[in-house]
């Protein structure tokens, strides 16, 4: 269960965030699981609430494919956020290391609540715009890395 507000639902009174939570499904991930894979449809998104969920990435490493961590996200994070932003694709693959329970919300389930309370719907896509963008920091910050060292590379 979580003991906070959920980052999605940052700055909502308690019982809009309660009323939201409601409309979510709880799935348990046995240790190892995916929740879902790079490129599959995404129609729901997800909130931890036990448990920890890796995001990676496949790549090739010398020759072979593997699964290349980007983050891993914990209990009141959000994941999944492809499910609300065209073209509703997953974007990484998402992996329970441990038993990790998520609450699942449909998309057409969160639009139909944007539609009929607006702030509400106001409020929890200004939250998900601050979690897209701290992925898009990661990336950046990832990007920059492996520019430096290729600079390096060819100073040496």
């Amino acid at each position: 269960m979580l003991n906070s507000q959920p980052d999605l639902f940052t700055g909502l009174a308690a019982d809009d965030a309660e009323r939201a939570l409601s409309q979510g499904v709880r799935m348990v991930l046995s240790s190892g699981a995916e929740l879902f894979r790079l490129g599959d449809d995404a129609d729901r998104i997800f909130l931890i609430s036990r448990g920890r969920l890796r995001l990676t990435m496949p790549m090739q490493v010398r020759g072979r494919q593997q699964d290349v961590l980007v983050e891993e996200r914990g209990p009141g994070q959000t994941v999944g956020w492809s499910a609300l932003i065209p073209p509703y694709r997953f974007t990484l693959t998402a992996a329970a290391p441990l038993e990790t329970e998520v609450i699942a919300f449909s998309r057409e389930t969160l639009q139909r609540q944007f539609l009929t309370n607006p702030e509400i719907g106001c409020t929890v896509l200004l939250n998900l715009a601050a979690v897209v963008g701290q992925r898009l920091q990661l990336f950046q910050t990832m990007w920059l890395r492996e520019m430096e060292r290729m600079v390096e590379l060819r100073c040496a």
